[in-house]
């Protein structure tokens, strides 16, 4: 079953959450989604990976939205045998003193050009386990602080030695997030010195072939948003049985325990257990997720190098199937080479693009008329914002005004979709939604907006093709990257931003979309910013096209040449082999 990918050394690619396919809700949002483009694009590369995440049977969530806009969650159960193969191996862990028994599902991920990638999804609902135990691996981020952090040991530790029982050769360990941090405290208790070598007081790890080994990328621009845990929660639930004295005298011996504390700190802080300094730690080359991001990340993490590899989406998966047939006539070696899309701007015939655009916002309309039985015009100029819902994205920021909204509707008709859901435990992003909904009714008879429950992949393939200005309005610096505008740009959909994250890269004023304020500008005045752009600009240009036709597609061209051709998976995945992998 294995043997088409252990017989090369692979990179191991960790990350808590992945998006396979929209029947597998093994993803919440952006980092999932970013990992599932990961793995497609390594894929149609052919580049030897290897991917390890949680099996979370019980998914993220259903989201249902009652009569007054409140989000209803509803499990998300699937069956891993309907899409994966049960393996034979099985490693434990130690957790709270006891063995925690670990399998895993192979889910060979098969790219449309023939790739294939394996894909472990690890799972503890085992007949050795208890029944506490069973359910570590079933919900996606649920749970308290000890919840997470047992997954975080099954997914790191378990991981590894998951892959060695498997019989995996490992180049390259890639952290995608710091949930997997664990990864390295497992590769210390490998990689000692011999006693004979040491110096008296120093410790036996050899943390120069550690971090040799592993790559970290951080999405986080946020201090707050980086997982930490208590020692007292790290000593009482990994059972780190050595302590420092023992550590020194003697190599730590399989089932002994983990890093002396006095280590443990020195690499993941004194005061808690923070994953993102022992990802740093352990990690050679560091990456943030932007040019901003990796700036922001180089001031809040003051002595480490983290160096700038911009996210990219898969080209293939989030271009349309109007677009895909275009490209494939006009462009036909766009899908492994998305570069070739620079070419669009001169080489596709202006009502070529229309005519593509108009079916994918048809897709869109049959879409939002069968979920929610409302009708929207296809000549009418749609807005489209769709991501989680939770207080630093701003969904509310173009209804801050709403008779000013209104105003500008009855010069220029328009018309929104939305979609998005909130954390079970983010209160103020379910608030949010439900303040969305207000608002839609608010403005009913003036401006048609419309709220798609239950975000998911093929909701998001809808909207990002099928809308025509796609908006993104977070508040600033908190959007490290951002890749909705990217899978938008695929389609010929320009952006309406805000300069943060990716979009700072992207922007090219008229050209590939349109700036909300200025990348140094406070967020305060982004509501009027967005206001002005709508009614001077956006929202004319393309009621413009009835007489000059080629306005409004020369930034649909723009999109495409400028941002598709560049933010993609393909470049991404190129620059973390040389450089990162390839060492």
């Amino acid at each position: 079953m294995l043997d088409e990918f252990i017989h090369e050394p692979r990179v191991a690619y960790f990350s808590m959450e992945i998006a396979l396919r929209n029947e597998i809700p093994t993803y919440s949002g952006g980092l999932g989604v970013l990992a599932g483009d990961t793995v497609h694009s390594a894929a149609d590369l052919a580049l030897p990976l290897v991917a390890v995440s949680l099996v979370s049977r019980a998914g993220y969530f259903r989201q249902q939205i009652d009569a007054q806009g409140r989000q209803v969650e509803q499990a998300a159960m699937w069956e891993p045998a309907t899409w994966a193969q049960p393996l034979g191996a099985k490693i434990a862990v130690s957790i709270e003193g006891r063995a925690v028994w670990i399998g895993a599902w192979l889910y060979v991920l098969e790219g449309h050009m023939g790739g294939r990638q394996p894909v472990l999804l690890l799972d503890t609902d085992l007949d050795e386990n208890r029944d506490d135990d069973r359910e570590i691996t079933h919900f996606l981020y649920g749970g308290d602080d000890v919840y997470r952090f047992k997954q975080e040991i099954v997914l790191g530790i378990g991981g590894v030695r998951l892959l060695r029982a498997l019989g995996f050769r490992v180049r390259q360990y890639h952290m995608n997030e710091g949930h997997s941090a664990l990864l390295g405290l497992e590769l210390l208790r490998r990689y000692v010195y011999p006693p004979e070598d040491l110096r008296p007081g120093e410790p036996p790890y050899d943390l120069p072939r550690v971090r040799a080994l592993c790559n970290f990328t951080t999405h986080t621009p946020v201090e707050a948003g980086h997982d930490r845990f208590s020692y007292a929660l790290v000593q009482r639930v990994l059972d780190n049985a050595a302590d420092a004295e023992s550590a020194q005298r003697s190599r730590p011996a399989a089932g002994e325990g983990f890093v002396d504390l006095a280590t443990l700190k020195h690499l993941a802080g004194e005061d808690d257990l923070n994953m993102t300094r022992l990802a740093l730690n352990l990690s050679e080359y560091v990456n943030g997720v932007a040019k901003r991001h990796a700036e922001i990340s180089n001031t809040m993490f003051p002595g480490y190098r983290v160096h700038a590899v911009t996210n990219g989406v898969h080209p293939f998966t989030w271009t349309s199937a109007p677009f895909r047939a275009l490209y494939d006539h006009y462009l036909p070696s766009w899908c492994h080479e998305p570069e070739q899309l620079m070419r669009a701007d001169c080489c596709i015939p202006d009502a070529a693009i229309w005519e593509a655009h108009a079916q994918a916002k048809q897709m869109l309309v049959e879409r939002v008329r069968a979920h929610t039985g409302v009708a929207l015009h296809p000549e009418v100029p749609t807005l489209g914002f769709a991501r989680r819902m939770t207080a630093y994205k701003r969904p509310d920021l173009l209804f801050a005004d709403l008779e000013r909204l209104q105003a500008i509707a009855r010069q220029h008709p328009f018309q929104i979709v939305l979609a998005g859901k909130a954390h079970p435990r983010d209160e103020n992003g379910k608030r949010l939604i439900e303040r969305l909904h207000a608002q839609a009714r608010a403005l009913e008879g003036v401006v048609p907006v419309v709220y798609l429950p239950d975000y998911d992949m093929d909701i998001a393939q809808a909207l990002v093709a099928g809308v025509d200005i796609w908006l993104n309005t977070p508040l600033r610096p908190y959007e490290a990257s951002g890749t909705s505008g990217m899978k938008a740009a695929l389609n010929g959909v320009p952006s309406l931003s805000v300069l943060d994250g990716w979009w700072i890269e992207g922007c090219i004023e008229g050209l590939t979309g349109w700036a909300v304020g200025d990348a140094a500008g406070t967020n305060g005045g982004d509501a009027r910013a967005l206001y002005d752009k709508l009614e001077q600009t956006v929202l004319p240009l393309y009621y413009g096209h009835a007489q000059d036709p080629g306005s409004w597609i020369r930034l649909m061209k723009g999109a495409i040449s400028k941002n598709a051709a560049y933010f993609n998976s393909h470049r991404m995945m190129r620059r973390y082999a040389t450089e990162a992998y390839i060492r």
